[in-house]
């Protein structure tokens, strides 16, 4: 069994899939709703992981944290999900080391997102962090690399245009949704929009509605419906109970679905005989039954599908790739010295305690020398600055104990 007292780098893992390799309904076996991901952080020791946490959005799925091998973690992954360890041996990746820690980086900058630039990774990771913290599975090595990731991409945020405009799935919905209704005529959306799904992907995506498509003729529905009445209050908007949903699904033009269900929430008779509809399905695991999809008049598009729109702003974005990665490079740099100062912690405190065993001769300190346990933390100091600089342990040994009795 790994022990989580052992964090080297050498052990930190990460190991997923995502867009590249996998269509929405494969990413959707694996997905890790919120109460699987509650069971998966509290199962997670018993399987000898003690510091991990999941991320898991709509075109990744995968799992960060010190343990013996990918197998191991592979296997804590696939427990939350629907899916089995051989499918998933088939299409995803494994990264290990510095390795791991790049791609944690280049996750949260949006370089490795569906849509390059895609900000929003960077709540969703916090998200994950912050409930695995709950559980007690982050510890100081994890802590300290995550503050680092999201220091990393607030700056590519701030001193590149990789992420510039609106770039995220959510503004994608309203551009796919304007192409459409320039392709059947139209230039607004007259008729009643549907939102299932007020979570957190549920509200930036109303929130663009709002700002990008000139309606409020906007519908918000929710499991909770606290929620829905929350965010149609601040938006303006109506909103609906969960009951009500196929009578609100009958008259809309668009519907537009973004749970965190593990099954369907619109099935076939929701839109059996309502009309002609756009919907678009933001959620992973698929939250519209296939029979529903395949109804004629319905237009359905899913994550995969509005990725692959018309993007204006892409090459802009691609030209800023190398300077977001020269950005990132500098914060892997940092951590890294950090990372190589912790493994000398053991060796500065052995010299602390050596150290205070001297006895030192009062009248050959000068009246002005500070006392013995300030002046030992003062040469201690001055040894970590010179272990940062270059590596020689048994010199910098010898010349902390020269600082001293000097």
């Amino acid at each position: 069994m790994y022990s989580s007292e052992k964090q080297h780098i050498e052990h930190f893992w990460v190991v997923g899939l995502n867009y590249k390799k996998t269509d929405a309904t494969i990413r959707g076996l694996f997905a890790v709703g919120q109460e699987q991901y509650e069971k998966l952080l509290a199962n997670a020791p018993a399987k000898g992981v003690h510091d991990m946490f999941v991320l898991s959005t709509c075109n990744r799925t995968e799992i960060y944290g010190f343990g013996n091998d990918a197998g191991q973690m592979a296997e804590i992954l696939c427990s939350a999900g629907h899916g089995d360890v051989a499918t998933f041996s088939e299409v995803s990746y494994c990264k290990n080391g510095m390795e791991a820690i790049a791609h944690l980086y280049h996750v949260a900058a949006g370089l490795d997102s569906q849509i390059l630039g895609d900000y929003e990774i960077l709540g969703q990771i916090k998200t994950a962090v912050k409930r695995a913290k709950v559980h007690g599975r982050i510890g100081a090595f994890m802590e300290r690399l995550v503050n680092s990731v999201l220091q990393a991409s607030k700056a590519v945020k701030t001193q590149t245009v990789l992420s510039g405009g609106t770039v995220s799935v959510s503004f994608a919905a309203v551009q796919y949704i304007k192409q459409y209704l320039e392709t059947n005529n139209r230039g607004e959306a007259k008729n009643k929009i549907v939102v299932v799904g007020t979570g957190k992907i549920g509200r930036v995506t109303c929130r663009n509605f709002v700002d990008y498509l000139d309606t409020k003729d906007i519908v918000l529905i929710n499991r909770t419906e606290e929620t829905a009445a929350s965010l149609a209050n601040e938006l303006g908007l109506r909103h609906a109970a969960f009951t009500e949903m196929e009578a609100e699904l009958a008259d809309a033009e668009i519907v537009v679905v973004s749970t965190s269900a593990q099954d369907p929430v619109i099935v076939k008779h929701h839109l059996l005989g309502k009309g002609a509809k756009l919907v678009i399905d933001m959620s992973v695991p698929t939250n519209v039954a296939e029979d529903a999809r395949q109804l004629l008049g319905i237009t359905f598009v899913d994550v995969d599908a509005l990725s692959k729109i018309k993007d204006e702003t892409l090459q802009v974005r691609m030209a800023e790739v190398p300077k977001a990665l020269l950005i990132i490079e500098a914060h892997i740099a940092e951590f890294a010295g950090w990372y190589e100062m912790r493994k000398q912690v053991p060796v500065l405190k052995e010299v602390k305690n050596k150290l205070k065993t001297i006895q030192i001769d009062p009248h050959l300190l000068h009246e002005a020398e500070p006392v013995q346990e300030e002046k030992i933390q003062k040469v201690i100091s001055n040894m970590a600055t010179k272990m940062r600089r270059d590596y020689t342990p048994g010199c910098h040994f010898i010349t902390a104990i020269n600082d001293y009795i000097a």
